[in-house]
């Protein structure tokens, strides 16, 4: 659980400055520009998808399997565009469907789309992209598997139900 909550941390990290990145575009594009709300979204999303892969690799998943490079960068590509329209998504429906713009609900709500997309992302980055190379498995909790301070191997007189009786 303690390695989840560290991974977590890490990932957290690189998507937090992602978010600013992904915001700081999309504020800039909608002054700078004439473009429609959710394509400046868009722009944005797609820029913070870069500086996302590239913290999450070098950074969150540093001790990841590097040994399928292109395989990785392909899976993040899909995972990541389908983050792209949920989180896109929210906005379009927001602004489109019921009429909620201006730059505070745009903000709002293109937060709250990249909210709902990083649940989707923290799940397939991790069981997909970024996978753990073999032998990297987390230690098991202090007292074995099942948490019973005498159930471990090092202990040759503990309970073991798979391979003795109960105790009288």
């Amino acid at each position: 659980m303690l390695a989840l909550v560290h991974e977590f941390a890490r990932f957290g990290t690189v998507g937090g400055l992602g978010i600013f990145v992904n915001l700081g575009v999309f504020n800039i594009c909608r002054g700078a520009t004439g473009l429609p709300v959710v394509r400046c979204s868009v722009i944005a999303t797609t820029v913070a998808i870069a500086f996302n892969y590239l913290g999450l690799r070098h950074f969150a998943y540093r001790d990841r399997d590097k040994s399928h490079r292109s395989r990785e960068v392909l899976l993040f590509l899909v995972f990541s565009v389908a983050g792209l329209v949920i989180e896109n998504g929210v906005l379009y429906v927001a602004t489109y469907g019921f009429g909620w713009n201006g730059p505070l609900l745009g903000n709002l709500f293109k937060f709250l789309g990249i909210a709902t997309a990083t649940l989707f992302r923290f799940w397939s980055y991790r069981a997909w992209v970024f996978r753990a190379l073999p032998g990297h498995a987390p230690p098991p909790p202090p007292g074995g598997p099942h948490g019973e301070p005498g159930n471990n191997a090092s202990n040759p007189a503990a309970y073991h139900p798979e391979t003795t009786a109960p105790p009288p």
